[in-house]
């Protein structure tokens, strides 16, 4: 029997699936490493075991599938019915046995990509409205599954760490990252200058005076400013890097 393959033709759509894909197995292989007892120790968020991260992860992947979904048929269906039952999704998920967490994350994961899969070349422009109400094409839900998942195989504190992140998702992640700071004014006299990067160099205040310049290499800086490590990073003004501005 011929695999299917997806129905997308652009290039640059084709090569984030690739990369959504890889991201997706990394993650998975980073939870197959975990034994079941050890699911429900902490993860690197706090507050979160690594089964919180797991749910998150698999219900994030339904959530996106239902906008997949909104894009092919037209019929709006929103990720989530509400903030509030987003959390207690993840806050029950996490309770689950873990054999049910593992089903659960392997069992979106593939309801997502088949839904990415079979969607035609025109739905992926029709748009959809995130979970903090922005409008974006159905294209974009590859973006949001990608940090996802390259992110909390991370936060599964399980031996994974940024610099396992492909160059492409960090830069773009790092762009994202500076841009919702610049969007609330938090990165006011605040320059990032990424060493040892050939195309990525500065972000940031780079109109300032007199910045404060944090410096670290692309993983490390990603990390910093995601507020997930301090590893690496050197700031121009503290001794010890302050926690970067928020980011969600």
């Amino acid at each position: 029997m011929v695999a299917r393959q997806d129905l997308a033709t652009d290039p640059a759509l084709l090569a984030e699936l690739l990369t959504v894909r890889r991201g997706t197995a990394f993650f998975g292989r980073k939870l197959n490493e975990l034994a079941d007892a050890e699911l429900d120790s902490p993860s690197l968020l706090p507050g979160w075991t690594r089964a919180h991260v797991i749910a998150h992860v698999g219900y994030n992947a339904r959530a996106l599938a239902r906008l997949m979904e909104w894009a092919n048929t037209g019929i709006e269906t929103p990720m989530y019915e509400s903030p509030q039952a987003r959390n207690e999704e993840i806050e029950y998920g996490a309770t689950l046995p873990p054999a049910a967490l593992r089903h659960l994350y392997e069992h979106s994961a593939i309801h997502l990509n088949v839904e990415w899969r079979d969607t035609p070349p025109a739905a992926w422009a029709r748009e959809v409205k995130t979970a903090q109400g922005r409008t974006v094409p159905a294209a974009e839900t590859v973006w949001m599954r990608m940090r996802e998942v390259w992110i909390h195989a991370v936060d599964l504190d399980n031996g994974a760490g940024f610099a396992d992140i492909p160059a492409s998702v960090l830069e773009r992640l790092l762009t994202d990252i500076t841009g919702a700071w610049h969007t609330r004014g938090t990165d006011q006299g605040l320059v990032l200058k990424v060493a040892g990067a050939p195309t990525l160099t500065e972000l940031g205040d780079l109109a300032a005076a007199d910045p404060q310049t944090v410096t670290g290499s692309l993983a490390d800086l990603t990390a910093w400013a995601a507020g997930r490590s301090t590893r690496g990073i050197t700031s121009s003004r503290d001794d010890e890097p302050r926690p970067a501005p928020r980011w969600l």
